[in-house]
């Protein structure tokens, strides 16, 4: 399975590999000198047409990249692979934008009395139910501070990213429209499932 070329950690890739050759990589000519260079350094072939369609130079609408052609591009930079490169991307708070992938559950797929289950690290877990206009109600929770007939407003769920629980009411209390609970705030929901 390819990287596509748009995402962020491809254009982080770019900048540092343009810094390591010391040049932008603009023209046909660039991506010759910079495949040359990378042959020289690493003793590993890549095509010039490989290198444009890492730029989105390419006219061949192809925007999928290869991890062998990524590999080689992160070794360049000082990097051992992808993987090394996205997790000093991920360290250094340098990408501030991602495309999320995975399960998830919108609002807009529910019926009223809909419940779901998620859990976030270390032992939460919490049943929820949909009351519509993404209103929920907790209806069983262990080990969080959120209790059974607390409410909040959602518009989705996706498994591994924080829930952002608004307008957060504790039952009983009286209504505070600022408070926000996030559910899973470092490493995202572990559970997701509807029941």
């Amino acid at each position: 399975m390819g990287i596509e070329s748009s995402s962020p950690q491809i254009n982080a890739l770019r900048l540092e590999v343009e810094n390591k050759f010391g040049k932008k990589c603009e023209v046909p000519a660039d991506f010759i000198a910079l495949g040359d260079r990378i042959r020289e350094f690493l003793k590993q072939n890549i095509s010039p047409s490989t290198l444009e369609r890492v730029w989105n130079y390419s006219t061949r609408r192809q925007t999928s990249l290869s991890m062998h052609t990524l590999n080689i591009l992160c070794e360049y930079t000082g990097k051992k692979d992808w993987t090394t490169f996205c997790k000093s991307l991920n360290e250094s708070g340098i990408i501030d934008s991602d495309m999320v992938e995975g399960e998830y559950i919108s609002v807009n797929s529910l019926s009223v009395g809909d419940r779901i289950e998620i859990g976030w690290l270390p032992n939460r877990k919490c049943v929820i139910e949909y009351l519509g206009d993404n209103k929920f109600v907790a209806m069983d929770c262990e080990n969080s501070t959120i209790r059974p007939g607390d409410t909040f407003h959602c518009l989705e769920f996706i498994l591994h990213q924080p829930v952002n629980m608004d307008y957060f009411q504790k039952k009983g209390e009286k209504s505070n429209n600022n408070i926000r609970y996030v559910a899973g705030k470092m490493n995202g929901i572990t559970t997701l499932r509807k029941l």
